[in-house]
């Protein structure tokens, strides 16, 4: 009985949760502009999202934004790990609680901040102001996700190159990186699924002229009702999902590989008893 009430529990959670994003996914395919009645399946409004012009943009800007953004968060993010492990306990532990406050920070002051940081740089809002605001707030994510790969990583290995006669990034290139490559991945894909499903902050930080997803369909919530807000919230959405899948697959390997060492040492323990 318990058993049942814990799945009755969990079912009407994730209902809670998740109705709403599947009404909106099936009044995605609703042929009628209504929000409440369905009036039968249709493609139309799939169709009228890419021949919009400010649609077709904000697609082009926002993986282009996300794919630069993600790859420079991530290798300042792994560079930053690498040397926030060889600092001292005391001058780690600042360095860390100072990196977890961009994670930590409402999205509104870091968005507000940021512009009143390019204004005072006399950077102009627009594409590359986007992009270093979206690196701002990548990079932290990256940090977390590969200091703990670093913590199961023997580092004397990148030391025994060296006295080997490897140069130092070539040591790194072939010792530490590959066993911290799970970590980098799971940054990369944390970062662009960040950035794509970024507003606050891109709001804030860029100009008419440049926009993402999120802002146009803040944009068009803004003027009415507009079926095309469901399929562009539907694409997104979906984006993002593949995303944390392929993540959470990611961390799940990562975890079994660990796993398997482990198991391996036990049993031989075993059969030598």
């Amino acid at each position: 009985m318990k058993n049942f009430f814990r799945k009755l529990y969990i079912g009407f959670i994730l209902l809670f949760l998740y109705a709403p994003i599947i009404v909106l996914i099936v009044f995605s395919f609703n042929s009628s502009k209504s929000r409440a009645v369905w009036q039968g399946f249709s493609l139309t409004w799939y169709e009228q999202l890419f021949t919009d012009s400010s649609i077709l943009s904000a697609l082009e800007t926002t993986p282009l934004i996300a794919l630069a953004a993600s790859v420079i968060s991530t290798v300042i993010g792994t560079f930053a790990a690498l040397g926030m492990v060889k600092l001292k306990k005391r001058s780690f532990e600042v360095v860390r609680t100072i990196t977890y406050i961009p994670v930590l920070n409402p999205d509104i002051v870091t968005g507000v901040a940021l512009m009143m940081l390019f204004a005072f740089m006399g950077i102009e809002l627009g594409y590359i102001s986007m992009l270093l605001a979206h690196i701002t707030f990548c990079t932290p994510y990256v940090v977390i996700s590969v200091l703990p790969k670093l913590y199961q990583t023997d580092i004397s290995v990148y030391e025994a190159a060296q006295d080997l006669g490897a140069k130092p990034f070539y040591a790194l290139r072939k010792t530490i990186i590959p066993q911290l490559m799970p970590g980098i991945i799971t940054g990369f894909l944390l970062s662009y699924t960040l950035s794509v499903d970024d507003f606050i902050i891109s709001y804030f930080t860029t100009g008419s002229n440049v926009q993402n997803l999120s802002m146009v369909v803040f944009s068009m919530a803004r003027k009415g009702i507009n079926p095309k807000i469901n399929a562009v919230s539907t694409l997104l959405f979906l984006v993002v999902m593949v995303l944390l899948i392929i993540v959470n697959k990611r961390q799940v390997k990562a975890k079994k590989h660990i796993s398997k060492p482990k198991e391996i040492s036990e049993n031989i323990e075993k059969e030598n008893i």
